[in-house]
């Protein structure tokens, strides 16, 4: 084999080599699985516990307790930030953005099952204006259904709640609870305003909540 014989092979194991590298750069990144946001529950978010009357929808006046998508915890330290997402205080839930806080937390009020809210597609979220809330703030508007003759709280089935969060990312939550423990059966005596709520968060930034 010639000196020009010898090149062209070189050649062509380079570019066999350089060929070899790019698709197995390609295999690589094509097996990088993306688990699925898994729902997280959130349990006994007190939210006013003492107040008399157990099971009406009072607002009594005083501290909102504030919570936090990113962290799955109530976040009471500095109200004044934006490490906080959503506040409770009697059947009130507000937002932080718009009149009740310094972030850009809005929400998005839906009907369907929380599984079938893969994606937020739209584009404006409703914020706190005083004196309302954006999450209704009275019985069968909001999140919940009020039954004077026995003071029992219930969520409203099928509602759920898209959110953008106090830093600009996304979230979705359902209310199951309003009693400590989230018990199956509701008495007049179960200790209330403990809410239960279900959640994804979604860290990246995307309106993926899958």
């Amino acid at each position: 084999m010639g000196v020009r014989g010898l090149k062209l092979m070189k050649k062509s194991i380079l570019i066999l080599s350089t060929f070899l590298t790019i698709a197995l750069a390609s295999c690589e990144k094509a097996a990088v699985v993306v688990e699925p946001l898994a729902a997280k529950t959130a349990k006994n978010i007190a939210a006013s516990p003492n107040v008399s009357l157990t099971g009406q929808p009072v607002a009594p006046t005083g501290k909102f307790t504030l919570f936090s998508f990113a962290n799955g915890e109530v976040a009471n330290a500095d109200s004044a930030s934006t490490k906080w997402d959503i506040g409770f205080r009697g059947t009130i839930i507000m937002l932080n953005g718009g009149t009740s806080g310094p972030g850009q937390a809005g929400v998005i009020m839906k009907d369907g099952l929380f599984d079938d809210f893969k994606e937020i597609t739209e584009t404006t979220f409703f914020q706190d204006a005083k004196p309302a809330f954006a999450i209704t703030a009275s019985s069968g508007k909001g999140w919940y259904n009020y039954n004077a003759a026995t003071n029992i709280i219930s969520p409203i089935p099928g509602k759920v709640f898209l959110v953008k969060t106090a830093d600009g990312k996304f979230a979705k939550f359902e209310v199951v609870s309003y009693y400590k423990d989230a018990p199956a059966v509701i008495e007049q005596t179960t200790p209330a305003r403990y809410y239960t709520i279900r959640y994804i968060y979604q860290p990246d930034g995307s309106k993926k909540l899958i």
